[in-house]
């Protein structure tokens, strides 16, 4: 069964680092734009991050000179590295892939079940 399947979360201190891993598993065609959003306890799912299959990258501005996003395009799996993170980064971050199942089959949206990023004081 096509998933994404993420992994990394926990908890962190302001200023520290913690890094995220999705991997799409399963059968597919291709994949083309992978990325993370997040979603804080009452605000609405944003855009952290993603990256396309040429390696351009887009960032949320809350994030930009943070965070960075890279992929294994091989292992198709998307990295997030979050730096200096900081109160606002809690949340819930879920993975997002653009797949295509196969050759009868349209690209579209998956997302990762979620994981729960905490930033102490």
């Amino acid at each position: 069964q096509l998933q994404l399947v993420e992994s990394g979360g926990g908890l962190v201190q302001i200023g520290g680092s913690l890094r995220l891993s999705c991997a799409a598993s399963g059968r597919f065609f291709s994949i083309t734009t992978m990325g993370w959003y997040r979603q804080a306890p009452g605000k609405q799912l944003e855009l952290v991050a993603d990256i396309d299959n040429y390696g351009r990258t887009n960032y949320g501005d809350s994030v930009k000179g943070r965070f960075a996003i890279s992929r294994d395009s091989v292992k198709n799996t998307v990295f997030l590295q979050m730096n200096s993170v900081n109160s606002e980064d809690t949340a819930v971050y879920y993975c997002n892939a653009d797949i295509r199942p196969n050759l009868s089959v349209r690209t579209a949206q998956y997302w990762g079940q979620g994981t729960q990023v905490t930033i102490s004081a």
